[in-house]
């Protein structure tokens, strides 16, 4: 029996190396297998052991690229909890009727609050395109900006830049500004008269170029534009502000300190290309890596 055993389980193990899955065995071969195999014993309910089930390993995610951003119409907004806002005294500024250039020589002249005597250089306006379709709206110029009375142009103007093109705009095809239009003493976060100064300026741009969408750049600018609090629990929702698509990112400064930011950053631009019909580009292939 056993030499009958040996040649079958020799034949099996032959026919599995071919990839055969089954076989036809005769009468004494089933024999014999049934011989050798035991029934195992019942075991007693008192011993009985909770076996739990193979856990199958979940394999990490990708880290290589963005993960794909979730679908959001531009037309449905998500509303966010609104901050009540200090009083600020200020002069009412009528500026209706005015032109961007006009605005503009307003803002260089201005003194609505103390930013004027603080130590600026020259008044930040704008840069880009007057009647593009998508704005940024950032928090205030540093002193690169200062220097040269034009927004983002320092580190995080350069990552800003490569941000639009990613987006597949070129920079002077977008209209990019600030909260405010003066530079904060040692780059610190405008205050909120400061911002409630220069709001009126920032509404008349809207109005003059408008955008048919408007990326905020920051904690400040969410405040000062929609009233709203939290950029972590509000970036990548959709907003709104007179009837214009308003979708809230991190500010590039904040990326450059916290690079791990970045991705989430892209999965909310990515809805914003979204809106123009465009989409991110695949990564391009190595030439060593190329079909021949």
């Amino acid at each position: 029996m056993e030499d009958v055993l040996g040649q079958v389980i020799g034949v099996l193990k032959a026919r599995r190396l071919k990839g055969e899955r089954r076989a036809w065995l005769s009468p004494e071969a089933r024999a014999a297998l049934a011989a050798s195999v035991a029934p195992a014993p019942r075991p007693r309910p008192e011993a009985a052991v909770a076996v739990s089930a193979p856990v199958r390993p979940v394999p990490p995610p990708e880290l290589d690229r963005p993960a794909a951003a979730p679908a959001r119409s531009p037309a449905v907004e998500t509303p966010v909890p609104l901050a009540p806002a200090p009083a600020v005294s200020l002069p009412s500024l009528d500026l209706s009727g005015r032109s961007l250039e006009e605005v503009r020589a307003a803002v260089a002249a201005c003194s609505r609050c103390d930013l004027c005597r603080a130590g600026r250089r020259q008044t930040v306006f704008s840069d880009g395109d007057p009647h593009a379709e998508l704005m940024f709206i950032g928090e205030g110029p540093g002193a690169d900006e200062d220097a040269q009375g034009i927004p983002f142009v320092g580190a995080a103007g350069q990552l800003l830049t490569k941000m639009i093109e990613g987006m597949q705009f070129r920079r002077q095809e977008v209209y990019i500004c600030n909260i405010v239009k003066c530079r904060p003493p040692n780059n610190r976060q405008p205050t909120h008269e400061e911002g409630e100064a220069c709001l009126p300026y920032l509404r008349r741009q809207i109005e003059l170029v408008k955008p048919r969408c408007i990326v905020l750049l920051g904690s400040t600018a969410l405040w000062h534009l929609l009233r709203a609090k939290g950029i972590t629990k509000t970036h990548g929702q959709w907003q709104k502000f007179n009837d214009i698509p308003v979708m809230p990112t991190y500010h590039p400064s904040f990326l450059l300190r916290v690079p791990e930011r970045k991705r989430e950053c892209w999965n909310d631009l990515q809805q914003v290309m979204k809106v123009f019909g465009k989409s991110p580009k695949p990564p391009a292939v190595p030439a060593a890596a190329a079909a021949p």
